[in-house]
């Protein structure tokens, strides 16, 4: 669904749930949500382990990463977030993501003053992205 106009609402933070250290990108991420039956990846934004910010789907297109509220909100997704072994949920953000998620986030924030930044766990029943994202990124918040 296409809108140019979409108002946003939130920005949504989310983890790939994948082991520590396994990079992927959004090309792997794109062909797991397709296999699940999504047209198109279903975030806007990946950040890589080494930074690299890479876009889904354009931000004028609603995403499909959080029932409920994916036509008012954006969609973004770090590797990540498990384990070596797949046995817990660790904050396995690299020193290169974390800056590659405060400029992006910052960003974003900036471009959408209204829009509150949380976790899919703030909206959904999960764990998802594994940290408390209001906390974590409370000076983003407080400095809109």
């Amino acid at each position: 669904m296409y809108s140019n106009h979409r108002k946003i609402e939130r920005i949504v933070l989310h983890y790939t749930a994948t082991p520590e250290g396994r990079d992927v990108d959004i090309k792997d991420v794109r062909q797991w949500h397709i296999d699940r039956g999504f047209d198109d990846v279903g975030y806007h934004f990946l950040v890589k382990l080494n930074g690299d910010i890479q876009r889904g789907r354009p931000i004028d297109v609603v995403g499909a990463h959080c029932y409920g509220y994916n036509s008012t909100s954006i969609g973004v997704c770090f590797v990540g977030g498990m384990s070596k072994d797949m046995s817990e949920m660790l904050d396995t953000r690299t020193p290169a993501q974390k800056k590659s998620l405060e400029l992006l986030l910052g960003a974003l924030l900036r471009m959408y003053p209204d829009a509150e930044l949380c976790g899919h766990r703030d909206l959904s029943s999960t764990d998802c992205p594994g940290i408390d994202v209001k906390l974590v990124y409370a000076h983003l918040i407080n400095d809109k």
